[in-house]
C-alpha cells in the first residue's frame, strides 16, 4: 500500500460488529471529545426515513458500500487534520468490507485510504454477538470482517492498539492513556 500524505490527529474507533465501538465512542463524547458517527446505520438510517426496509437497503451490496462509502469521504474531508478527533470507523473499514462482500475497491475508497494516516487505531476486541435491526451478520461473519478489519489497517503504517474486553468506562480510560503514548 502507498504510504499516506497527511498525517491527522485522528484516532479511530474500530473492529468488527460486536465490539462496542459505538458505546465507546458515546462515552468519548460525553467526556467532551469530538466524534463522528459510524456512517453504515446512519446510512440504512436515511434510507429507511425514505420507506426502504433495511433488506432492500442491503440487496445491492455495491450500492450500500458506495452510499456509505460516500457519507464517509464527505465527513472525513470536513474535519480538521490537526483536531483530535475519535472516528466511528474510518474509510479502511470500508476496504474490510469490499473485502467480505467480495467486491472490488471503488477507486475513491482507493484514493481517500491513501490520503490520510490516522494517529491511532483502537481496534476493539469482539464482545458477545447481539444482532439489531442494521447488524445482520451472523458470528462466523462478524468474525470473518473482525479479521479483515484488522488485516486492512496493519497493511497502513498507522500505529494500532488492541482494546481489551473491559466495561465500556474502562475501555475509554485504557484509550484515552494510549492517545499520547
Amino acid at each position: 500500500m502507498k504510504h499516506k500524505e497527511i498525517i491527522t490527529n485522528w484516532n479511530v474507533i474500530t473492529g468488527g460488529p460486536c465490539t462496542g465501538k459505538t458505546t465507546v465512542v458515546n462515552l468519548l463524547a460525553q467526556r467532551g471529545y469530538k466524534t463522528t458517527i459510524e456512517h453504515a446505520r446512519h446510512y440504512i438510517d436515511t434510507q429507511k426515513i425514505s420507506g426502504r426496509t433495511v433488506e432492500e437497503i442491503r440487496q445491492n451490496k455495491k450500492e450500500f458500500q458506495l452510499g456509505v462509502l460516500n457519507m464517509q469521504i464527505e465527513e472525513e474531508g470536513k474535519l480538521d487534520v490537526n483536531e483530535l478527533v475519535f472516528l466511528d470507523r474510518a474509510l479502511p473499514d470500508a476496504m474490510a468490507y469490499y473485502l467480505f462482500l467480495g467486491l472490488e475497491y471503488d477507486p475513491r475508497l482507493v484514493e481517500q485510504c491513501n490520503k490520510y494516516c490516522y494517529k491511532k487505531v483502537f481496534i476493539l476486541d469482539r464482545l458477545p454477538l447481539v444482532n439489531d435491526y442494521a447488524r445482520r451478520e451472523d458470528e462466523a461473519e462478524q468474525i470473518r470482517i473482525h479479521k479483515f478489519i484488522i488485516e486492512v489497517y496493519e497493511s497502513y503504517p498507522c500505529p494500532i492498539v488492541h482494546v481489551p474486553v473491559l466495561p465500556p468506562e474502562e475501555r475509554v480510560d485504557f484509550i484515552l492513556k494510549h492517545i499520547s503514548k
